[in-house]
């Protein structure tokens, strides 16, 4: 039993080896040797046993330069790293997605190259307290996608996926506001979310931003100026944990203004 575990050992050891180390090659005689390779390739990539699938893509651009698979070759080199998802690996998979831009610039799968372009700086977003650097480049590159690739069948998805990084960065932006908030400083917390409806209107969670404007205003004795906020909420909101707050703010603030127009006159 000893022995028969030591050879299979010694089996599994050399077969991870051999996919580690070296290209895997087709068999002597194969009639369409790249597309062996780029089939193997695909069907490990389908499997997710990324190191494997990449040997197979990189021995098809490296030893058939003229062939047709190859750009698609370079885009599955291009998913293994992002499979591995890794700090290393997300680099050189922006580095495969960026050359076949450069290499492939009317290619019929640039939409797709682009569009992982833009998702491999999204995976590595961190959430809405801490540094935003890979947000804003999910953004940018995404955005590329969404302009440039309007008939592509990724729009929908690419869309989403813009929405969800501008969402993050937006609530960065909002948790500064409120956090100003939460210190009475009222004209910080203004600038900052006034700022961020300028930057990002459909910004999902856009209530908290018009309910905290409008309690800025209102706390700094300006109701005129927070009514707008609070009935855009009341008015683009059927639902908000805000809503019945902001309807008895406007409630409040209205009879206030009629009473000093009765004043008046």
């Amino acid at each position: 039993m000893k022995g028969t575990l030591g050879v299979v050992m010694v089996a599994v050891a050399m077969t991870l080896s051999a996919c580690a180390g070296g290209a895997l090659k087709p068999p002597t005689g194969t009639p369409e040797p790249d597309k062996f390779l780029f089939e193997r390739g695909s069907d490990a990539l389908n499997k997710r046993r990324w190191l494997v699938a990449r040997e197979y893509f990189r021995e098809l651009t490296d030893t058939y330069p003229q062939t047709p698979f190859r750009a698609d070759a370079k885009l599955g080199i291009g998913d293994t790293y992002i499979g591995e998802r890794t700090a290393e690996s997300y680099v050189l998979a922006l580095n495969e997605f960026r050359e076949f831009l450069n290499f492939y610039p009317n290619h019929k799968r640039g939409d797709y190259a682009q569009y992982k372009l833009g998702m491999t700086h999204f995976y590595q977003m961190h959430s809405a307290d801490r540094d935003q650097t890979e947000t804003r480049e999910a953004i940018r590159e995404l955005t590329v996608f969404v302009e440039r690739y309007a008939s592509s069948s990724l729009l929908e998805e690419g869309k989403q996926h813009l929405r969800e990084a501008r969402d993050r960065l937006s609530q960065y932006e909002y948790n500064v506001g409120y956090h100003y908030f939460r210190q009475r400083w009222y004209p910080g917390a203004v600038d900052r979310l006034e700022a961020l409806l300028k930057s990002d209107p459909q910004f999902t969670h856009r209530d908290a931003v018009y309910f905290y404007l409008g309690e800025s205003y209102f706390k700094t004795k300006n109701s005129a100026q927070a009514l707008p906020y609070y009935d855009k909420l009341v008015q683009e909101f059927e639902q908000s944990e805000y809503l019945v707050e902001a309807q008895k703010r406007v409630e409040l603030i209205k009879a206030e203004l009629a009473k000093k127009a009765e004043t008046v006159q």
